[in-house]
């Protein structure tokens, strides 16, 4: 009687729970992906072709918003100052999930030889510079229209709501400004649509299309800033015994810096970077200058470890510099919290990310040193992130890192992005285990 007993509860509790994308479904959107493919790389070189930067970003946003229009959706612009919002209601109860896409360029001339390469010049810190989607932004905008195009035609199936977030200012706001997921989030974007989870991804340029990898809990590092100004002596350079050179200092600080990673930080426990990106000082080659301003980069993936890092990059960088006789200025700017993947939601979502690319293709990575601003985003909700491979092993351009000149992505890899993220959508709305 109890085994009889309990097969009926069993029975009713299947039947009650909703399915998830049924193999159907599953080949319906692999279907659309690849119907909607020459859309996604027209979207994706149109925007790889006029890049903007951080803040800036307002042509691109004009067109994002256009054609979000014209799948029938409902959009908000403005949104930290040029972010772009669209709401597809299913008009069914049911979770609400958003799905995030960057959308800014970086300050490089790009190298690419391919027809569509930008050409687009600015100014930045002062300097005319080339501007470049050399971080692969455009590629998430093109495979976010993508899914929200599918996700639109799908809508009969939906249940709750889709949040199609097109994020400005990834790679920071410009100094002074305040910009990025950080302003999304002081804007109120969760509590103003009610998102419950995040999704966001990023392509890859070195991961083989068809791929995606994850990792559980952090996957992306902390990322701060610091500035750090030596101030010295100015004097003729045929005599630097009559000043402080700041340029020697600023030499001798980098090294110090190098060490402080190399000598004496753990890192059995967790990665950690620290980078100068940018040195600058003088006017001629026989003056010696008063002072060399130098930028860089601090990543860590453990709080206690990134506070033991800002104490000795201020302590190393003073005390070498009053050593000869100099004087440093060193301030810190505390960027983006390490890009956490929530564990529950993370195990749950893995069979979506298997259906999109085959369960042989999706694989675990060890945390990356590079940072994101959808961490913010992750602080506020449940939230996963993930990469997507851009690399072809047997194309004839070779895969560059991100951020650099040459950086190029094969647009075959978009197909599993946008599969993803519909993916993604349905099956958590479709799941009874919802956060």
């Amino acid at each position: 009687m109890i085994n009889k007993l309990v097969i009926v509860l069993l029975a009713t509790l299947v039947a009650t729970q909703p399915e998830l994308v049924s193999q159907s479904d599953v080949a319906l959107i692999s279907k659309r992906a690849n119907e909607i493919q020459e859309k996604v790389v027209e979207w994706r070189r149109h925007f790889h072709e006029f890049p903007e930067l951080s803040n800036r970003e307002f042509k691109t946003a004009e067109k994002i918003a256009r054609d979000l229009k014209t799948m029938g959706l409902a959009v908000d612009t403005g949104i930290a100052h040029t972010g772009v919002v669209a709401v597809l209601d299913s008009g069914r109860p049911g979770p609400t999930i958003a799905l995030r896409a960057d959308i800014d360029g970086l300050p490089v001339t790009e190298r690419t030889p391919v027809p569509f390469a930008s050409k687009v010049k600015t100014t930045y810190l002062e300097e005319e510079v080339g501007v470049m989607h050399a971080c692969g932004h455009d590629t998430h905008i093109a495979m976010l229209l993508g899914a929200a195009e599918i996700l639109t035609h799908m809508k009969d199936q939906l249940r709750g709501k889709v949040i199609f977030v097109f994020q400005p200012a990834e790679e920071g706001a410009p100094i002074g400004e305040e910009g990025g997921a950080a302003l999304m989030v002081k804007e109120g974007i969760i509590d103003k649509y009610g998102i419950d989870v995040f999704f966001g991804q990023h392509i890859s340029s070195n991961q083989p299309i068809g791929t995606i990898t994850y990792k559980l809990g952090g996957i992306m590092a902390a990322s701060d800033q610091f500035i750090i100004k030596v101030k010295g002596t100015q004097t003729h350079g045929s005599r630097p015994w009559d000043g402080v050179d700041p340029i020697t200092v600023s030499a001798q600080i980098i090294q110090g810096l190098n060490n402080i990673v190399s000598r004496q930080t753990d890192l059995t426990k967790e990665a950690a970077v620290i980078s100068v990106g940018k040195i600058k000082g003088g006017y001629r080659s026989n003056i010696i200058p008063e002072e060399v301003e130098m930028i860089g980069t601090i990543r860590t993936l453990d709080t206690d470890m990134q506070q033991i890092i800002h104490k000795k990059i201020k302590k190393t960088a003073t005390a070498i510099a009053e050593s000869a006789g100099a004087r440093a200025e060193v301030d810190i700017l505390v960027g983006y919290p390490v890009t956490f993947n929530n564990l529950d939601l993370t195990r749950q979502m893995l069979p979506s990310l298997e259906k999109a690319a085959g369960a042989n293709n999706v694989v675990v990575i060890p945390a990356v040193t590079g940072a994101e601003d959808f961490s913010f985003f992750a602080k506020e909700v449940p939230s996963l992130y993930f990469f997507t491979g851009g690399m072809n092993p047997t194309g004839s351009i070779p895969a560059y890192p991100h951020h650099t000149p040459d950086f190029y992505i094969d647009e075959k890899g978009m197909v599993t992005g946008v599969k993803a993220l519909c993916l993604l959508t349905l099956d958590y709305m479709n799941s009874g285990d919802q956060f």
